[in-house]
């Protein structure tokens, strides 16, 4: 078992545990979803709601694990494996850190949940666009549109471009630490812009290199 799998597993049983632990304490009705204003507008079953997060942990897991062997590209994956093996380890921890937000405050310890989700959210963004950048071609990592699955050269200037810009939006999810009321849109907006203007970027690059 590769390291970055190894310390997933050990952060999905400390996960079950951790929940385990905590049933006793935990509410029938479990705070499992807030709005945009930091409100709480959903409750779950406590059995649902304290295990959601290490049941995603373990499908991210066997995510992790697939991806670099069913790949048809597989053998360039490996050229990025360092990068790749590192962002599954964030990932994983950025869904431990809010299972452990979401335990406190449903036995009673009260914050701005928006608030320390965005550092965790920029940290996740900011890798995102360093696993971007130096990817290589393949089927589930980095970005794939019609133009740059056709070229290397068009997949290599949109990704290490378009990495570059995720890492900038990153830098900008962090005002939503000083504006919590709008960190969803202070967030969502940039990836959303990022996102069109990948394509975008993408079949211009294509068209040039014809």
């Amino acid at each position: 078992m590769r390291t970055n799998a190894a310390l997933i597993l050990t952060i999905i049983i400390l996960s079950f545990l951790i929940g385990a632990y905590f049933y006793p304490q935990m509410p029938d009705a479990f705070a499992s979803h807030w709005n945009a204003a930091g409100e709480v507008d959903s409750y779950a079953p406590k059995l649902w709601g304290l295990f959601t997060m290490p049941v995603i942990l373990v499908i991210i897991l066997i995510f992790i694990v697939l991806i670099p062997r069913i790949d048809p590209l597989k053998a360039n994956i490996g050229k990025f494996r360092e990068y790749y093996d590192t962002f599954s380890i964030i990932v994983a921890l950025f869904f431990f850190y809010l299972d452990l937000l979401v335990i406190l405050w449903n036995i009673g310890v009260k914050f701005d949940l928006m608030q320390l989700l965005v550092p965790a959210f920029a940290v996740l963004l900011y890798y995102s666009g360093v696993l971007t950048e130096n990817s290589k071609r393949n089927w589930f990592i980095g970005i794939q549109t019609p133009w740059t699955m056709s070229s290397d050269k068009v997949w290599n200037k949109t990704n290490k471009f378009c990495g570059k810009l995720s890492k900038a939006t990153a830098i900008i999810a962090l005002l939503g630490i000083f504006f919590p009321y709008y960190a969803v849109l202070i967030i969502a907006i940039p990836v959303i812009v990022l996102a069109v203007y990948s394509v975008i970027y993408s079949y211009i690059e294509y068209q040039r290199e014809r």
